[in-house]
């Protein structure tokens, strides 16, 4: 019996000031928590599609693909599995964030700020192992 497997893409956004762009998200998995903005790919839907338009549902920015940055596998409340691509993404700089469809709240975030919020899990892991984010070490 193999699990079943549920297509998801994240949108990693950095403005020129180098935060992160994130949303609090309304909606299981993590409800509550921080995170990318991202979700399901439907049906007929290529992942890029997906991540501009989850984007734009979710922050209401509209977004380019730079590149592809790395896959993450997450539990699904159904048992299924989540795999989660994740691309980086650029925006226009003169819009601001809005939350819009499951996100309830939407900000940028310095790298230094992320550790003190309560964010999904591995968020902030991926991001460092991918070469986007420094080490979060003690303070010194």
């Amino acid at each position: 019996m193999s699990i079943r497997e549920t297509p998801a893409v994240g949108a990693i956004v950095f403005d020129s000031d180098g935060r992160l762009l994130l949303i609090q998200r309304g909606n299981p998995p993590a409800q509550g928590q921080w995170s990318l903005p991202g979700g399901r790919v439907e049906s007929g839907e290529d992942w890029t599609e997906a991540v501009v338009r989850e984007l734009h549902e979710e922050t209401g920015l509209d977004g380019r693909v730079v590149r592809f940055v790395g896959e993450v596998r997450r539990d699904a409340p159904d048992g299924s599995v989540y795999v989660i691509r994740d691309y980086l993404l650029d925006v226009d700089g003169s819009r601001m964030p809005q939350a819009g469809d499951d996100a309830l709240d939407v900000a940028w975030v310095s790298p230094h700020d992320l550790a003190g919020l309560d964010t999904s899990a591995g968020l902030t892991e991926a991001l460092q192992g991918w070469g986007l984010l420094e080490p979060q070490g003690p303070s010194s």
